[in-house]
């Protein structure tokens, strides 16, 4: 399988957890799948040495609720533990493999002034992005299909991640008022470049096949392969990593972004999203678009326009600030981050986003402040401040398992 070699510095980081020794079709479930009725929303598949997380709520793209996320959690902590199980793979049902936090839910629970259960939400699924980034066991993400959001968080941080041709990858809360949250402030930072940059705050999707070529993703292969992928890996006995690697390679194919993508424009893309305020990036794209008559930054120009100038903000201080963060550290910025944006203290932007863009669906917010103009250093600096004496900071386990750089 394809890896692109100048992005090896975000693999290794990528694969610095502790080790031990030192299409529809695939996603159909098994007769091995052992189904709890009262869980239901992440199935189980047992295989030789490994064990496999099913994300079954396929009716909401696998959108990852409070249900979701207490139930991985205790998966895979019994799965660590028990010596029989070398490695764990994580996928989805249907034609999703995770279109992020449910946050529809979320919305509706702002609307009822029940913020408890939203932050419950959140801390459970830092930590069990935490848990993913530090397992001690190697994990495969098969990620066929939606990967957003919180979807990427829980993928990212592990072993292996397979990309597919049905692969769509985005970090689009900036759409909604929000931030890129779920350690995206720790994967985005580290991505070549200032690609980090532009995927944070425009929200733009990519493929697998740019998921290979910058570094998110470590393998490809094509989806109709995925179920020999499934079947030779699910006969390994071993907690090996290069054994795990070896084949996953079998099925690899080499592939390469399309003539359009992004990935092509890397050297206008830095010179643009390099600077250090968003008023600057987007005076440079202005400058860019009328100087060269550059389509792409003319259309760059126009999602900036249409998002939260708020979340433009926070979001660009977020992913420079997770550059020199550990994963650890950025989970808990981004918490911090999240406590503010959901308890409309400073903006309503986040229910604004939620209700325009997925409840109402009219695509017309009405942001507050509505200009970058207004957004004053105070609110953006609200966002990083530690939380009150009151409202307790994210507990990780630390002390039991060490974050990697």
């Amino acid at each position: 399988m394809q890896r692109f070699k100048s992005t090896s510095i975000l693999r290794r980081f990528l694969q610095n957890s502790r080790l031990v020794s030192q299409s529809r079709s695939f996603c159909g479930i098994s007769s091995n799948v052992l189904i709890d009725e009262t869980e239901s929303t992440v199935l189980v598949e047992r295989k030789a040495s490994s064990r496999t997380a099913i994300l079954n709520r396929p009716h909401a793209l696998n959108a990852i609720n409070y249900s979701i996320g207490t139930r991985l959690m205790k998966l895979y902590k019994s799965w660590e533990d028990d010596p029989d199980i070398g490695f764990v793979v994580l996928k989805g049902n249907d034609r999703a493999f995770s279109a992020g936090g449910d946050i529809v839910t979320l919305y509706n629970f702002l609307k009822q002034g029940n913020i408890q259960d939203c932050k419950e939400f959140c801390w459970t699924l830092y930590n069990f992005i935490y848990v993913v980034g530090t397992y001690l066991k190697p994990h495969v993400a098969l990620l066929n299909g939606i990967t957003m959001g919180g979807g990427a968080g829980i993928s990212i941080p592990g072993t292996f991640r397979v990309a597919t041709e049905k692969t769509v990858f985005s970090t689009p809360e900036t759409l909604i008022g929000y931030h890129p949250d779920a350690g995206a402030s720790f994967y985005l930072s580290r991505l070549p470049g200032y690609l980090g940059e532009y995927l944070a705050l425009t929200g733009d999707k990519i493929s697998g096949a740019e998921m290979i070529s910058c570094g998110l993703a470590t393998h490809y292969s094509h989806s109709a392969k995925l179920p020999l992928i499934e079947e030779q890996i699910g006969t390994l006995i071993t907690d090996d990593p290069s054994v795990i690697e070896r084949s996953l390679e079998n099925c690899g194919e080499i592939v390469h972004p399309d003539p359009t993508s992004i990935l092509h424009r890397i050297e206008t893309l830095d010179k643009c999203f390099s600077h250090d305020t968003v008023e600057e990036i987007i005076d440079t794209l202005e400058s860019e678009a009328a100087k060269k008559q550059d389509a792409w930054c003319a259309a760059t120009l126009r999602k900036l326009q249409e998002i939260s100038p708020l979340s433009l903000k926070v979001s660009l201080r977020s992913i420079r600030e997770g550059r020199h963060q550990t994963l650890d550290q950025c989970l808990r910025r981004e918490y911090r981050m999240t406590v503010q944006a959901l308890s409309g203290q400073i903006t309503s932007d986040f229910c604004e986003g939620v209700r325009a863009r997925l409840v109402d669906r009219d695509l017309a917010p009405k942001w507050d402040p509505p200009t970058l103009e207004k957004v004053t250093d105070d609110m953006v600096d609200h966002y990083f401040s530690r939380l009150t004496a009151f409202e307790p900071e994210l507990e990780l386990p630390t002390q039991q398992r060490e974050a990697f750089t």
